[in-house]
């Protein structure tokens, strides 16, 4: 990646799982006159510390962060390892906790029917509780979803899954983050709800925390205008 054009700050997105630059289309296209976004994908990747790593190589020296749901957790990992290069920090629909072993035995059996030939049933049926039940019934949203999914393809998606399974905590290095930092989450987002954002926020100081209305997991595609919207004003905060 080029240094940052002088006057506007280097803006780094990142995906969660498993989507790639296309989940970022509008903010991209939109926030060109206050930033310089580019958008990491992390599917080659199966640790959330490779992901960071990846950035951290990637990256100029200083940045802003935004990343959705695995992209977050990614984010705080740039907060742990490099705090001084991260000048603005973005955690949309993610969450700071460590993953449950509901959930990890939920994602290992998903993986286990994606290498069985099934990983188009298994994008498929996390669909609704990935979108807002309202985008369900939009054709090309659906679309654009299932192809950044078939794009990443069955190996990218077990490594993701791997990587957030293990995952570290995150939430004992909140109070520590001193950058400007932006907390958002779709009202209906079922992945990980407005609590556990209300958390994160509660534990950054000065950190800004909104809701998405009419609004899933997906809140950088499903509420675009109002993601991008946020976004500017939190890059343009002093």
């Amino acid at each position: 990646m080029s240094e940052r054009p002088a006057g506007r700050p280097a803006l780094i997105l990142l995906p969660g799982m498993p989507l790639d630059a296309a989940l970022w289309d509008h903010q991209v296209r939109h926030l060109g006159e206050v930033a310089d976004p580019q958008v990491v994908e992390l599917a080659d990747c199966d640790s959330i510390a490779a992901m960071a790593g990846k950035v951290l190589a990637q990256a100029p020296q200083r940045f802003a962060v935004a990343g959705l749901s695995m992209g977050g957790y990614v984010a705080l990992e740039l907060l742990r390892r490099a705090p001084e290069r991260v000048e603005r920090l973005a955690l949309l629909d993610t969450n700071a906790r460590p993953d449950t072993a509901e959930a990890t035995a939920t994602r290992r059996e998903a993986v286990s029917l994606a290498l069985q030939g099934r990983y188009g049933q298994v994008i498929r049926a996390a669909l609704p509780r990935l979108i807002h039940p309202d985008r369900m019934a939009d054709e090309a949203f659906v679309r654009s979803v299932l192809a950044q999914m078939e794009r990443v393809g069955v190996d990218g998606y077990a490594r993701e899954q791997e990587a957030i399974i293990d995952r570290p905590d995150s939430r004992p290095g909140l109070a520590a983050i001193r950058c400007p930092t932006l907390v958002v989450c779709g009202r209906q987002d079922l992945l990980t709800p407005p609590a556990l954002h209300e958390e994160m926020a509660a534990a950054i100081p000065g950190s800004r925390l909104v809701l998405v209305e009419e609004c899933g997991h997906l809140s950088a595609m499903e509420q675009p205008q109002a993601v991008t919207a946020l976004m500017r004003d939190w890059l343009l905060q002093d």
